[in-house]
């Protein structure tokens, strides 16, 4: 039986490694995105009524403590909440909603100065407000959501002689406090503006 040399043997073995280092070296490069959540969650939606006025609401749900260095990890391992070293699934004890809504010219309308409609006292007091945690494609009831302020702040006109040509125009803000005890943070607070016939004027979800 034929056996090549000794030199021939360690040869073939280096060409065989050189061959393979690379694959050997190659360590797998795990891509993540990281979101701070400092602040709280932010939240942003346009809304319209039907023969009413458009309108922006925008606001942010937050809690002492809970989301200072607060961050989500998305890896090609998954999803992760950390605050520091330590791994957050629930959301605490209970949470702040504060949000305001205030009108806006409607992107689809041409409306001639003087003829919109704006997010007036009366009509506000029509709109109903609904609050669920959405995990997944699944809604629930948020309940013992409880208002805890309601203002209307005036908006000025730009001119005296324009003012008393306009109606009286308001920026609305509102304060919940929100139960959110053993909610996962993979959950959403959803929040539905509606009309009285059902219409959903807004809808909008605080996500992590």
């Amino acid at each position: 039986m034929f056996r090549p040399p000794p030199v021939f043997s360690s040869l073939a073995v280096l060409l065989l490694l050189a061959a393979a280092s690379p694959l050997l070296s190659a360590q797998p490069k795990h891509e993540k995105t990281v979101w701070n959540f400092d602040g709280g969650i932010s939240l942003i939606t346009d809304g319209s009524i039907p023969d009413g006025p458009c309108f922006r609401l925008t606001g942010r749900v937050f809690a002492p403590e809970f989301f200072e260095n607060l961050k989500r990890v998305d890896s090609e391992l998954g999803t992760v909440y950390r605050r520091g070293n330590d791994v957050v699934s629930v959301f605490p004890e209970k949470m702040q909603l504060d949000f305001m809504m205030y009108d806006m010219p409607c992107s689809d309308q041409i409306q001639a100065a003087g003829t919109r409609v704006y997010l007036t006292r009366a009509l506000m007091e029509t709109l109903r407000l609904s609050f669920f945690w959405k995990h997944g494609m699944y809604l629930r009831p948020a309940k013992g959501v409880t208002p805890k302020h309601l203002e209307a702040r005036p908006v000025p006109a730009y001119g005296a002689a324009q003012a008393k040509d306009l109606p009286e125009k308001s920026e609305w803000w509102f304060e919940f406090e929100v139960p959110s005890e053993n909610v996962p943070v993979t959950d959403s607070l959803v929040i539905l503006v509606r009309t009285p016939d059902g219409y959903i004027a807004a809808r909008v979800a605080a996500r992590m």
